[in-house]
Parts: structure tokens; C-alpha cells; sequence
């Protein structure tokens, strides 16, 4: 026997046919990365609906999402801001109504003096 002539691992060649089979079959991982993913906080209807935002028909398996008042479209929920945007705009809100930290006491400063010779407040 010369060194061009190696023979196949018993288990390469199983292994071999295995994966053959499973192209063939059109199963294993490739077959379900072939599915379209949902958009983030979406489910696949179980059964046909309407949406209540826009009143228009969905089918089973379409993509929907929570709506204000139940399950719809993912294009008719309204818009969520991230955490930052919502901070932003509740902190807006409360100094645009005058509730600021300030705003919570009145100030014990006296009228040209520092802050380290102020009076107890009253």
C-alpha cells in the first residue's frame, strides 16, 4: 500500500452519509434559519383577527404585536421611546410645571451672605 492510497475512518464515512441524508431531506439547522424572524415584542397570530388601531383583517400567522387595546399590527402600536427619551421628557414636564428640587423649599439664604452663614430656617 503506497502513501496516496489512505483508506476512510469507519466513522468519517458514516458521518459523511448522515449529513447527506440530511441535505438531501432539506432538514437540520439550515432548514429553520430559512424562517423570517419577528420584529422585537411581535408573535405569530393563532388564529385570524382584526387589528383595533387600524380596523383592517389580519390572517393566521401574520406578525402582530400588543396594540392600546389588544393584539394588531406591529406598524399601528404606537412608537415606545428608549428609557433615556422618556427621562428626558418626564424631567422636561416637571421643570416647565415649576416642580423643581428648588422649587420643593423655600431658600435660607440671606441676601449677601454665604451659604456657610445662613440661620436655621424658621
Amino acid at each position: 500500500m503506497g502513501q496516496s492510497e489512505v483508506l476512510p475512518h469507519p466513522q468519517r464515512e458514516a458521518i459523511k452519509r448522515v449529513q447527506a441524508a440530511k441535505k438531501k431531506a432539506g432538514g437540520g439547522k439550515a432548514a429553520a434559519k430559512k424562517e423570517v424572524s419577528l420584529p422585537r415584542g411581535s408573535v405569530r397570530a393563532a388564529y385570524p383577527g382584526t387589528c383595533p388601531a387600524c380596523f383592517k383583517d389580519y390572517g393566521k400567522g401574520e406578525a402582530i404585536t400588543k396594540v392600546t387595546d389588544g393584539w394588531g399590527h406591529p406598524g399601528c402600536a404606537p412608537r415606545q421611546l428608549p428609557v433615556a427619551e422618556r427621562e428626558f421628557a418626564r424631567n422636561k414636564a416637571r421643570i416647565e410645571s415649576g416642580e423643581t428640587f428648588r422649587g420643593q423649599k423655600p431658600s435660607d439664604w440671606r441676601r449677601g451672605a454665604s451659604p456657610s452663614s445662613t440661620r436655621p430656617a424658621r
